[in-house]
């Protein structure tokens, strides 16, 4: 059999791998589009901030790990799939039959449209080659202007923080990191962020960038900002174009069932640009973050090579270091509509980092939550939002104490597990 990936990042190497060790005769390929061995977006930012190098941005690090492994990685970009045929067409003019294909194709930054967008000292942060070229403008004291403080822009932030540069963010929002935090926690990591030298400004677009030296950005608020640097950290969207008309549901990203395989029998999608159920919601979306990457890829290589896997669901989980502020974010964390929630917040706690704790209810499960400061609980949080915990009477006691979290989880995950076995 000939089992073609589309995608040489973490899912891509990850379900090529898993196919190897359970098809020893198989054939796999790999398509990649840059020139660059399979590598993980998520480690550029230590790269920026010089913790790694190159060699610690790529995937597997071992001489001729492929080769050995008989894995093809072909550079080229998917162009058609025609699943009737079986086939991909790739854009050297080449085309690649297969028996089964995986769709890990990740996302790509979002361009706004904004005057200036194309000019040589505006960056988005995505690639290798981009990480180049920041890495030559972000020197100590270099003026640098970043669009966008979500996740990933949080966590860029600190990589230019630590490259000693002039900082100013700005945020479309009305709050940091939007989709993670609420209005109080999301004001924390700015007020915190701020204390420790960098501009923010929420609420606030980039309306223009002017090509004078230096270059100059127009605030929506009224300010102008001279800097050195633009970079776009405004979002991604999953990297899907391609499939349009091929017969292949995609919704927001490319639907898939339990074994992430597609409406197309075969025809299997993991990663940032796979749509699969969210355990809390019992909604499909698509979940870039690399450990549900990892379990995607998993689950579609199993079912690649014949044998059943399933994946019980994907769970919105964001786990942020903000200049040493540690922030989380797990499942519905904005709240059901008709359920029940608690918000606890200290300011002062933790020597100035502050501390707060918003716990979301639907019925006497906890489907989401959001907290600063409560890093033993992490673990905690997750178990009790994944596991859909039934927490009976413990559940009015979190909402008189929040901070009981593990007491909980102790009673109830416990039992509810004992129960299973029975």
């Amino acid at each position: 059999m000939r089992h073609v990936i589309l995608g040489a990042g973490p899912a891509g190497v990850i379900a090529a791998e898993t196919i190897r060790k359970h098809a020893a005769n198989d054939e796999i390929v790999i398509v990649g589009d840059e020139p660059e061995p399979p590598y993980s977006r998520m480690a550029i930012p230590y790269l920026l901030s010089g913790s790694i190098g190159e060699a610690g941005t790529h995937l597997r690090h071992a001489s001729q790990h492929y080769q050995k492994l008989r894995i093809d990685v072909k550079r080229a970009r998917a162009k058609e799939v025609d699943v009737a045929r079986r086939s991909v067409s790739l854009d050297d003019g080449s085309a690649l039959a297969f028996d089964t294909l995986l769709i890990a194709t990740g996302s790509s930054p979002m361009r706004p449209p904004i005057p200036g967008i194309d000019l040589p000292g505006v960056h988005p942060c995505w690639t290798l080659k981009d990480a180049r070229a920041i890495m030559q403008l972000a020197v100590p004291g270099a003026r640098v202007l970043q669009m966008g403080a979500g996740f990933i822009g949080c966590i860029i932030l600190e990589a230019l923080a630590a490259r000693g540069v002039q900082l100013t963010v700005v945020e479309m929002g009305d709050r940091m990191v939007p989709r993670m935090m609420g209005p109080t926690a999301g004001g924390m990591i700015k007020a915190w962020c701020e204390a420790r030298g960098v501009t923010v400004h929420t609420g606030t677009r980039v309306e223009a960038i002017q090509t004078e030296a230096p270059m100059r950005v127009r605030l929506s608020n009224g300010t102008q900002v001279a800097t050195d640097l633009v970079i776009s950290a405004t979002g991604v969207r999953p990297n899907i174009g391609f499939l349009e008309n091929t017969g292949i549901t995609c919704l927001l990203g490319v639907l898939t069932d339990e074994h992430m395989q597609t409406n197309v029998p075969g025809v299997y999608a993991a990663g940032d640009c796979a749509e699969a159920l969210d355990i809390a919601s019992g909604k499909t979306i698509v979940s870039a973050i690399q450990p549900n990457a990892a379990d995607q890829a998993y689950v579609a290589a199993m079912n690649m090579t014949g044998r059943k896997a399933r994946l019980k669901g994907v769970t919105q989980i964001n786990v942020l270091d903000t200049l040493g502020l540690v922030s989380t974010s797990f499942g519905d964390w904005q709240g059901v509509p008709g359920g029940q929630h608690v918000e606890l917040t200290d300011r002062a706690a933790d020597g100035g980092r502050g501390r707060h704790l918003s716990l979301q209810f639907n019925g006497d499960v906890m489907v989401g939550c959001n907290s600063i400061g409560w890093t033993e609980h992490v673990g905690v949080m997750r178990g009790l939002v994944e596991g859909q915990v039934r927490l009976g009477p413990w559940k009015d006691r979190l909402l008189a104490d929040p901070t009981r979290l593990m007491e909980a989880y102790l009673a109830r995950a416990q039992a509810q597990e004992v129960h299973a076995l029975v």
